[in-house]
Formats: C-alpha cells, structure tokens, sequence
C-alpha cells in the first residue's frame, strides 16, 4: 500500500461466519416487491399496470434525469402498484409481481459476441449500462452512467473497490473467488468507456484466498493492478480508497473526479459484464445474511423484490433479533419492519442478538476527543454533534456536517455511547431540507 488513510478503527471483521460459504442461488419467492427507488436520483414511474404480465429481465420503471430504470426479477403477473415500506426506513411506490416459476425471459435481453462488444462506442456502451439500470453496488446506489458520463475526459485512474471493509459483509469476497474473469471483464469495458489503459483494484489483505484468485486470473497482463491495503475501517469507503491507492485527496464537497479518479464496485463491475455480454439488467445480487444469533450464515444470489423476512427464514436464528440491519453493523441501516425488500443496494442483511445491546443512561458527551481521532475525513464530530442541538444550519454547514460519510467510527469509538451517526443523518436531512429555501430568499 502506498499510502494510509486518515482516522480509522479495527473492528472484528467476523467474517468467518461466510467468508468460506460459497454463494447459493436463493429459491424465487411467490412474491416479490420491486421499489420504483432503489438509486440516488428521481424514482422511476411505473410502466406496467395491475393484471399486465411481464417477463424476467423487462423494464418495469423509469424516468428522466438522474435516474435508472428498474425490471422485473421474475416472470408473472402484476398483483399491484402501491406505496409499500422501503429499507430506507420511508415507503415507496412499488410493483407488486406474482410469481410464475415459469422464468419466462423478455426478448430485451438480448446477448452479444465479444466481436459485437468490441464495436461497441463509449457512448453506446454507457447507454446499455444505463438501460441496464446499474447503480453503485456497494450500497451507494449511485448510478454508474451518470459517474461514467461525468467523468469523460477527466478521470485519469480507475479504481475498483473490493476492500470490503465492513464487519460481517463476504459478497464481494465471495465474488472475487467465484467469478474473477467476469470482474474483471467488466473492468476491461469500464476502460474502453473511460479510455485508459490501466485500472486499479483496491482489496484489504484480510481477504487471502481472493487474492490467491485474483492473481491468477490478472496473470500476466499488465492492464490490472492489484493493490493489497492493510485492513482498516473504513478503507473501502470512496474516499479513502482514492487516498490509500493514489494518495490524492478529494477535497471538501468534491467528488472523485475532481482529483482524476473514478470509483467502482466489484459487483458494479460484475453487473457491467452481464448487461454488456449477456444482454441482462440488474435483477439479482448476492446478499451475506449473517450475525451472532444467525444458525445458517450464508451469501446467497437474490432476485430483487425478495423480502428480509424471507432471508431470515432461510438461515434461521438463535432468539428473537435484537436488531435487524439492511448492510453491516457499522453503516447498515435498522429495518423496522422485516417485510421489506431486497433492493440494488443491498449487499448485506446483518442479525444481531441481545448481547450486541449498549445503552448508557443518561449520556452525555465528556468531550474526551476520540471521535476527532477516529473520524477518517478530519472532521469534529463532537462539535458536529453540538451543533446539532443548537438546531442551525449555520453551525450544522461551520462544521462540515455534509461531510460525514455515516462510517460509524465516531460512534464505535464513543465511550457514552451517544447515537453520533443517527444525529448526523438527521442534520444532514434538515440541511437537504433548508437548502430549497434558502436558495429562494437568495
């Protein structure tokens, strides 16, 4: 590793719970639930009514501007188009399909001969990944035309994230031992898109065996550079992969491409492969269902829509759930109600028992500094958190609250226990929320 990030913590990894199970298909559920908003942008409108058919692999959503349109992860009928609760912890507009087990797919999807890819623009290219519907896999959900678009001309290095940083979570592990060419297919077309002649792979050195893999599959050829990082949290967060790779930092409410770099995930990457050569939209992830009360861990191959109830039946558990997380017990996200669906983002469902319970009575910061020491993007979190409470989106901005990429390491670190990341996303909502207005009195 050239470099080291900034603040940081260690974690048990716990990995071993799957890191050694290798992916199993997950059986199509009766039911599955597609969210028209599985990406940062504008949700999709629906394209099908209640009573249409559709097959597996076709368009179900879209819309215009900054946004991906979403497909049906099984052949069947529509049950219904209503509001139904969200990972997010909101709800959304969703379409409700009735499985047919018949797997009866679209004539949209549609394979290419290598010869086809080759003749293939840029342009054109982006334009399938788009149609695809693939976003961010690692759970930003952003989507990958718009970061490819953005970066023409301007993004000198590619860096694809296998870091996997977070405790519990073995999909992209699993990915790298069982699907390497395909990873790495997917990178050869990120470059063809982006013009560049090398790209970057980023993987922490907890991870042996996808290394062992991966080499062997790089070889010889020189076009893929395998990084080895030292294990640190949050080493695989956008960020901070870009400084521990290249040593370049993005600055303040900046995004990689203005320090030349553009960020992928290996599922990313993956995805890209399928929609390019195989002709098939973003309708199945492998998800890791793990955690200390969970009697079966496993990674399995999920289509979209299928419920967390359902995952939880599949693996089963010790006692009743003390929490249940969409992702990892660091930047994972606690579900309240378990019907909600597996959406593109979802590389993890975390179970965690009653021993992982930490109340403190009463808490109160005591100001002993190290969430500052801890915080990988050089912020304050304990004046963050005062601001806070003060309620201004003057202090809320003084502070570089916008800044906070939610890690956790603040709150991993906090002898009180104070809900740190809870109180930070609340603030960032009501910075989102204040900026419409104030641009108007401007």
């Amino acid at each position: 590793m050239a470099f080291s990030i900034f603040g940081g913590v260690h974690p048990k990894d716990n990995k071993w719970y799957t890191e050694n199970c290798p992916v199993v298909e997950f059986p199509e559920p009766d039911i599955v639930v597609i969210p028209m908003s599985q990406h940062i942008g504008a949700p999709c409108n629906p394209l099908v009514k209640k009573g249409e058919r559709v097959l597996v692999g076709q368009k179900i959503g879209d819309n215009t501007g900054l946004c991906v349109p979403v497909h049906a992860s099984v052949s069947g009928v529509v049950k219904a188009v209503e509001m139904r609760p969200h990972s997010s912890g909101t709800t959304a507009l969703c379409v409700v399909i009735e499985n047919d087990h018949l797997q009866e797919l679209s004539p949209e999807v549609r394979p290419r001969t290598p010869q086809q890819v080759e003749a293939l623009t840029s342009q054109e290219l982006i334009g399938i990944i788009r149609e695809a519907g693939i976003v961010g896999m690692g759970g930003a959900a952003f989507p990958t035309h718009v970061k490819l678009s953005s970066g023409l001309g301007k993004v000198d290095t590619i860096i694809v994230n296998l870091a996997e940083c977070e405790p519990f979570i073995t999909a992209d592990d699993r990915l790298c031992k069982e699907k390497p060419w395909d990873i790495l297919e997917g990178i050869r077309i990120l470059k063809k898109i982006l013009g560049l002649e090398v790209a970057y792979i980023g993987i922490e050195n907890n991870k042996p065996e996808a290394i062992k893999t991966l080499k062997r599959a790089i070889s010889s050829k020189k076009d893929i550079r395998l990084e080895i990082l030292r294990t640190k949290y949050p080493q695989g967060a956008e960020k901070q992969l870009i400084q521990a790779i290249t040593g370049r930092q993005v600055p303040s409410g900046g995004l990689p491409a203005a320090v030349g770099c553009a960020v992928f995930n290996g599922a990313t990457c993956k995805a890209i492969y399928d929609a390019v050569y195989k002709g098939l939209p973003l309708i199945r992830r492998i998800v890791t269902v793990s955690g200390d009360i969970v009697m079966e861990p496993r990674n399995l191959l999920v289509p979209i829509g299928t419920s967390f109830n359902e995952l939880l039946e599949a693996v089963g558990h010790s006692e009743n759930p003390y929490k249940v997380l969409s992702g990892g017990p660091m930047m994972g996200a606690s579900q309240y109600d378990l019907s909600v669906p597996t959406i593109k983002g979802t590389n993890a469902v975390t179970i965690l028992g009653h021993a992982n319970r930490y109340v403190v009575e009463q808490a109160k910061c005591i100001r002993c500094g190290k969430c500052i020491d801890a915080c990988p993007m050089h912020l304050m979190p304990v004046l963050m958190y005062k601001a806070l409470y003060t309620g201004s989106v003057e202090e809320m901005n003084a502070v570089h609250l916008m800044d906070c990429i939610e890690c956790g390491c603040c709150a991993y670190t906090c002898p009180a226990g104070l809900p740190l990341v809870l109180s930070f996303r609340s603030g960032k909502h009501q910075i989102r929320e204040t900026a419409p207005a104030a641009k108007t009195k401007g």
